[in-house]
């Protein structure tokens, strides 16, 4: 059975096989090389590619890449830096021994506690910080509860999908209504329509891709419960409030329900779903207090009011103040982006905003030093506890900032953008393809605000030409591109980082992750085109 619990089983529950034929040696890639040697190797072909094949001048291209490393470390590799030291203090403290307990205490079945920390506990950390924080952040918490790297991150790379759209308190959205000029309230509307049924199914989903029919027959009510919570409420906040409060507001719903239904339903806990070595008995709690648990789970509870803190418009006013706007040299305007993909010829923008204070990873530092503070944490072990993260973080940061720069230097140079033009000359199959553009496009930039900045005038443009409802497409575009963010290679980094995953396992994760998010992307195309011919849904 302990082979059930750290290997992934396939959707229709066969368990996955990873092995090569003949017996060969799992192969987790074609060359095997490291993700970091990996991200560079691909820089260096999208120079070659930029400057040889779209005429991009050296100079521009070389600070196109450099915009993007930057983005890399900051604002991307500041949370992943704090995420793992915050996780780091509660280890050494001993206080995540005493989180560990009370989790099991609530439920020993590790899909339940995948369901509560990935699923809803990540799309809260989603809707409040987004940046890659849910990934770093939930993925740390499974490792140090027994998961192995593997699974955890396969996990919080799945369930890291249906709130991905109303993430960072709605910045997708509010940044595809501003590239568009479409209306806000019904571009959230449309997001919600597509991302609700994902988010129905999605817990069902990851139970059944992770532990197959098997492992799902025995949490079926809880994936029920679960999914119909944060879906129910999803839908609803995106129609009738806004984009803001969608992700919070539905993963609260979530936990609540969530945790109801595991107290309920404690009496039948399944065994073979157990880490090795957890005790089934739930009636003790190894002598902690309940003082000794509510100061264990402090750092994250700051963790959560920091979020909500920073994420607080009046606050945030505040903390933008000291931010600095930086028009990215040599680059900044320079590049023209033309018809059919903007309305009409505009300068492409390059500004890099250093908002040291505003920044969801500085929610996370400050979490992480009254944490340090409160559980008396000696500076010296404070400093030593940051050089390791630094230590831990050196090639994983390599990684992500070649990744970046690798999709900036795309998005610049005119790659992403022929891509786009791509899809869009498909014609009627539009509404298919227009998920596919969106999934495309966080697959590259590794965001979906990115991708909807980048396609959301294509999607308008192209819809307005074939007689569609721009507003749907323009959705589309948003609702497919989350189901990219699990293979996009910043988030794997990301996740890779948090977990500190082997190389082996680094590879084995994009090649696992590929079929799903293909998969989910086209239940997106799918539902896209029952809208547009069968409901003759339109918003406008």
């Amino acid at each position: 059975m302990k082979d059930l619990l750290y290997r992934p089983a396939g959707i229709f529950g066969r368990e996955a096989d990873f092995s090569a034929p003949s017996g060969r040696p799992p192969q987790p890639g074609v060359l095997r090389k490291p993700s970091w040697m990996a991200g560079l190797s691909g820089l260096a072909v999208t120079f070659v590619l930029a400057i040889g094949g779209y005429h991009m001048p050296a100079l521009q291209a070389v600070s196109a890449a450099a915009h993007g490393a930057a983005f890399g470390l900051f604002p991307i590799s500041w949370i992943i830096f704090w995420a793992i030291a915050l996780f780091r203090i509660t280890e050494s403290t001993g206080k995540f021994d005493i989180i560990k307990d009370s989790v099991s205490r609530l439920t020993p079945d590790l899909r339940l506690q995948a369901l509560l920390i990935a699923f809803a506990f990540g799309a809260f950390l989603e809707g409040a910080a987004g940046f890659g924080a849910p990934v770093a952040i939930a993925a740390t918490m499974l490792t140090g509860l027994g998961f192995s790297a593997f699974t955890a991150a396969a996990i919080c790379l799945l369930a890291n999908t249906g709130p991905v759209a109303f993430g960072s308190i709605g910045i997708p959205v509010v940044t595809l209504a501003g590239i568009t000029g479409l209306p806000l309230d019904k571009l959230s509307g449309a997001v919600g329509s597509f991302c609700a049924p994902v988010s129905f199914i999605l817990p069902a989903y990851l139970i059944l891709a992770m532990w197959g029919r098997t492992g799902f027959a025995g949490v079926w009510l809880p994936c029920l419960v679960g999914g119909a919570a944060f879906a129910s409420v999803q839908w609803s906040v995106s129609h009738y409030i806004g984009p803001q409060l969608t992700d919070i507001l539905a993963s609260l719903t979530a936990i609540a329900a969530l945790v109801a239904v595991i107290r309920f339903r404690r009496s039948e806990q399944d065994t073979s779903y157990l880490h090795p070595g957890d005790i089934t008995d739930t009636t003790t709690t190894n002598g902690y207090t309940a003082g000794q648990i509510f100061v264990a789970w402090m750092p994250y509870g700051l963790l959560v009011l920091c979020v909500l803190l920073w994420g607080y418009q009046p606050f945030q006013r505040l903390l933008n103040r000291g931010s600095i706007l930086i028009p990215w040299p040599y680059l900044h305007n320079m590049v023209l982006r033309m018809p059919p993909l903007v309305a009409k010829a505009a300068p492409y923008p390059a500004i890099f905003n250093l908002n040291w204070f505003s920044a969801s990873g500085t929610s996370c530092m400050t979490a992480t030093v009254l944490s340090a503070l409160l559980l008396r944490v000696r500076p010296m072990e404070f400093l030593r506890i940051l050089v390791s993260v630094v230590r831990t973080l050196a090639l994983p940061t390599l990684t992500v900032t070649s990744v970046l720069a690798m999709a900036f230097l795309m998005n610049y140079c005119g790659a992403t953008a022929t891509l786009g033009l791509a899809f869009a000359a498909t014609g009627v199959l539009f509404p298919f393809f227009s998920a596919l553009l969106g999934w495309l496009g966080v697959f590259l930039t590794g965001s979906d605000t990115s991708a909807n900045a980048l396609f959301g005038s294509l999607q308008e443009v192209t819809a307005n030409r074939l007689g569609l409802d721009a507003v749907l497409m323009a959705a589309a575009n948003s609702a497919g591109g989350v189901m990219g963010k699990m293979i996009s290679l910043q988030t794997i980094a990301v996740a890779a980082a948090a977990t500190n995953m082997s190389l082996h396992d680094q590879s084995k994760l994009f090649r696992f992750t590929l079929r799903h998010s293909v998969l989910l992307a086209a239940v997106i195309g799918l539902l896209a085109v029952v809208y547009v011919y069968v409901f003759h849904v339109r918003w406008l």
